[in-house]
């Protein structure tokens, strides 16, 4: 008899309860016996103790749950040794579940069961759970008078949220946690160095953003020599050491010092190799990072051969004939990810549709990781990360296209482009209508938390921390439930748009579509007319983007374009021809689908002709060549709502703020020219109110807002103000309306933090969540006397049966050739910021061809009717000439 059969005969006569032993004893015996032998198919045993102990009737002890408790902690950590990184997540969940749920003790909870659950939260990029379960075990430190090792579980706690900034981008607030902790907390070197490795990984990161840190490589580089310096005579800390040593390797990799890195590789390979922690996934990550070394020293045979390496640790059964794993033998693993991405790029060089089938790959486990995640930020930053992906397989595609001249390339391109735009709302838009009537509570529950938790974070040093922390665990329990709920169906929806639909509608609608995708190197743009798809692109240079940018900035205050109007004509049409929009086109609607900084730019008001003339009204606009709408994706142009014919009702909401320093005096002008075109309610001073709104907003076909709203910045949320309070444009998220169109009558509705792939966090986002697809909003600070006139002129537009976005346009160009607007006012800083989103078809009026059948058979009927009486007439006239003949 070997050995396994041995244990598993024991297990087997402790399962039967031969020996007696209370349930508790049971499990805990049970644990011990895997333990001694763990295997992924002994935990098989584990599962089937747990089973059996949910089944039985019998009440269950405190002491008997926290075996359970303790089972599921083990079950995680080995399930995470054996590859289970998500499995391992699901038992420590329902550990910390069962856990709070039946308030027990006498457990360390925070060691075995927080700690690991927040990192393979951070190493499944779900770093909104990861932050608030650190969060969550910080605060228990805090608040326990005899917590066991205390001091060094805070140190863990710091490290690790340390961690999840780095990885969410969040890198200034990674050094800060870090250098201040450095400076004033008692540390061990072991600490010390941790620490310092950490730092040195936040300054490199630094390095590489948008905003670049100040000395960052310097600092990088310091930082990691001091942790080897305190680590390297820590015996315990051989792995760390092996950390800080990569780390060199690879900041002198990207220096192209080749011989520096691979010296610095070794000695971390050395170091790491000695350690007993050796799990499948460090170890492969150690050679992924070996691999990258060696395909930048352009030794791609050796770099094949070490990726090679890492799929043979991290699959079982992994058949090295084929390079490529096989679709089934992948799972939600960031590691297998890294060393696809960098397969395909040596695949590119010669075999460039290979190179796509393995950034299939990759697209398709990051699919699997978005399937686990919740929260909203999470997924916007696991979408980021296929962004470089993206623009790498659409470069392949342009290059196949010129070579073989197979429009399907084209088209792949753009499916791949359209399934990082704006993926976050059209996923969530798609699910909610499918959604039950639980996951529709659960999902409000757990936005409303959230929503509770940002407003007690934005009262910065008097915010409640217990309250938050109360927040945060309820919102976390919600999370695990909605996880067990969304992963019995567990597709996440990539739309993407049926070109043949799409150029259908582009006919129907007479328009055609300019649709950008901005990359890391380049701003790629599609161009749809006439049942065709055309792809070009710029390169994004030092000087393209902030030309770009320095057209967007002649928009930051009303003086900067009257200041100087020959430079915002120039960068105008510099802009202009930069972005390449459609020129001798048949069609005069135009659908913009933007991305990045474009999102900001009105296109309205681009010079398509320079020129010298200091009147704005003279001056060679796009609004003078085109009828303007824009959407986030091609998906939402093809899906938005027609619009409406049948009558219009204004729900309008008027705030106006009397006597007070936010007044908007002008709003009731604005009040009074719509409500005398249009029958609705009008909520005005103390019953502009937030429940006011919320009360009515399924009334009315028309949402109209008059008030303040903000942008917000990179730690505030955009907002909007109602008459009692202001709403984040997270809580707009859960009104669930469908109303033909919002207007949002405010300054910068439309802008908020910006990501690549998802557009503004702003509040028209809110509204767009919260099911509104035709909305028209403001770019940056709004005039309140200019809007009035401007709003007054679109309404009337809208009474005379005018398509909104031509609306929109006809007001814009009569604000321009209105004599009683001063000419300084008539900049296009006053008239180009609302832009109008959504629909251009208006729907067929169905009750329309029920009257017209009706019609036509009437007249048939009265036409039968005066033909058999004709006939009658004819016949009764003969039978007396009959009749008088005899």
């Amino acid at each position: 008899m070997n050995l396994y059969n041995l244990y598993g005969l024991i297990f087997l006569f402790i399962n039967l309860n031969v020996f007696g032993q209370s349930q508790e004893d049971k499990i805990y015996n049970a644990i011990d016996v895997f333990v001694a032998h763990p295997s992924a198919k002994a935990l098989q045993n584990l599962t089937h103790l747990e089973s059996d102990f949910w089944r039985n009737p019998k009440p269950k002890t405190k002491d008997e749950l926290l075996a359970i408790v303790v089972l599921n902690c083990n079950k995680a950590y080995y399930e995470n040794q054996f590859g289970q990184t998500e499995k391992a997540i699901a038992s420590y969940e329902k550990a910390w579940q069962i856990y709070q749920k039946n308030k027990l003790s006498d457990y360390d909870i925070i060691e075995f069961c927080l700690k690991p659950l927040g990192n393979l939260y951070t190493i499944l990029g779900d770093y909104d759970s990861a932050k608030n379960t650190i969060k969550q075990y910080f605060f228990i430190i805090n608040t326990s008078k005899n917590y066991p090792d205390a001091q060094r579980q805070k140190f863990a706690a710091i490290l690790n949220l340390s961690n999840v900034y780095q990885s969410s981008g969040k890198i200034s607030l990674a050094i800060e946690l870090l250098e201040n902790t450095l400076k004033t907390e008692k540390l061990s070197n072991s600490q010390k160095g941790i620490l310092l490795n950490n730092l040195g990984n936040s300054y490199w990161l630094g390095s590489k953003q948008i905003v670049w840190i100040r000395d960052s490589p310097h600092n990088a580089e310091k930082a990691f020599e001091s942790s080897v310096q305190y680590l390297k005579n820590e015996k315990d800390q051989s792995e760390t050491l092996s950390n800080s040593y990569r780390n060199l390797a690879s900041m002198n990799r990207q220096w192209q010092r080749f011989d520096i890195a691979n010296s610095y590789m070794e000695k971390a390979e050395k170091l790491f190799l000695e350690t007993t922690n050796q799990q499948p996934r460090k170890l492969a990550k150690l050679y992924y990072e070996k691999a990258l070394l060696l395909f930048d020293e352009r030794k791609y045979a050796e770099s094949t051969k070490e990726i090679t390496t890492v799929f043979k640790v991290l699959i079982p059964n992994y058949n090295s004939k084929n390079i490529l794993p096989n679709q089934d033998q992948l799972y939600g693993e960031t590691v297998l990810v890294d060393a696809l991405d960098l397969q395909a790029e040596i695949l590119k060089i010669n075999e460039p549709k290979k190179s796509i089938k393995a950034f299939e790959l990759s697209f398709y486990i990051e699919d699997l990781l978005m399937n686990s995640l919740i929260y909203e930020n999470s997924k916007i930053l696991m979408q980021l990360r296929s962004r470089n992906r993206t623009e790498k397989c659409i470069s392949i595609y342009d290059q196949l296209f010129k070579k073989e001249n197979k429009t399907v390339y084209l088209e792949k391109a753009f499916q791949l482009s359209e399934k990082t735009k704006s993926g976050i709302l059209k996923s969530y838009r798609s699910n909610i209508k499918n959604a039950s009537a639980e996951e529709k509570q659960l999902l409000q529950e757990f936005q409303n938390f959230n929503n509770a938790i940002l407003k007690e974070q934005q009262k910065g040093n008097s915010a409640n921390i217990s309250k938050i922390n109360q927040f945060i665990k309820k919102q976390s329990e919600l999370m695990i439930s909605l996880k067990k709920l969304q992963s019995q169906n567990p597709e996440y929806l990539a739309d993407t748009s049926d070109l043949k639909t799409l150029f259908s509608k582009l006919e129907n609608d007479k328009a055609v579509m300019i649709y950008y995708l901005m990359g890391y190197e380049r701003l790629y743009y599609f161009i749809l007319q006439n049942n065709r798809i055309n792809l070009n692109h710029i390169n994004i240079t030092d000087t393209a983007i902030p030309k770009i940018a320095q057209f967007i900035d002649y928009f930051g205050n009303a003086s900067t374009i009257t200041n100087d109007i020959s430079g915002y004509n120039h960068y105008g049409k510099i802009a202009y021809d930069m972005l390449k929009l459609p020129s001798n086109v048949i069609y005069k609607n135009l659908i913009i689908v933007p991305d990045g900084i474009l999102n900001f730019l009105p296109f309205e008001a681009l010079i398509t002709q320079e020129s010298s003339t200091t009147n704005f009204a003279k001056m060679h606009y796009l609004l003078n060549d085109f009828r303007i709408a824009y959407n986030n994706s091609a998906g939402n142009y093809l899906n938005s709502k027609p619009v409406s014919k049948s009558e219009k009702t204004v729900l309008g909401i008027f705030p106006v703020f009397e006597k007070t320093a936010f007044e908007l005096s002008y709003s009731k002008k604005e009040l009074e020219s719509i409500r005398s075109n249009f029958k609705g309610k009008y909520l005005e001073n103390t019953t502009a109110s937030f429940s006011n709104f919320k009360n009515n907003a399924n009334q009315y076909s028309i949402l109209h807002l008059s008030t303040h709203a903000s942008s917000g910045d990179l730690e505030t949320p955009a907002s909007i103000k109602f008459y009692d309070q202001e709403i984040l444009y997270s809580e707009l998220y859960n009104l669930n309306i469908n109303p033909d169109l919002v207007v949002l009558s405010a300054c910068e509705t439309g802008i908020g933090k910006l990501y690549k792939a998802e557009g503004a966090m702003s509040v028209a986002r809110g509204f767009q969540f919260a099911g509104a697809q035709n909305l028209l909003f403001s770019l940056w600070k709004v005039n309140d006397y200019t809007t009035s006139v401007f709003m007054a002129d679109f309404y009337k537009n809208i009474k005379n049966d005018v398509p909104y976005f031509e609306a929109n346009t006809n007001a814009k160009l009569a604000f321009l050739q209105d004599k009683s607007i001063s000419n300084a006012k008539k900049s296009p800083y006053y008239w180009s910021s609302f832009v109008y989103y959504g629909s251009i078809s208006a729907e067929e009026k169905t009750a329309n061809y029920i009257y017209y059948i009706i019609s036509l058979l009437t007249v048939i009927g009265l036409f039968l009717v005066f033909n058999h009486y004709r006939k009658w007439k004819i016949f009764t006239k003969f039978s007396k000439k009959r009749n008088t003949k005899k």
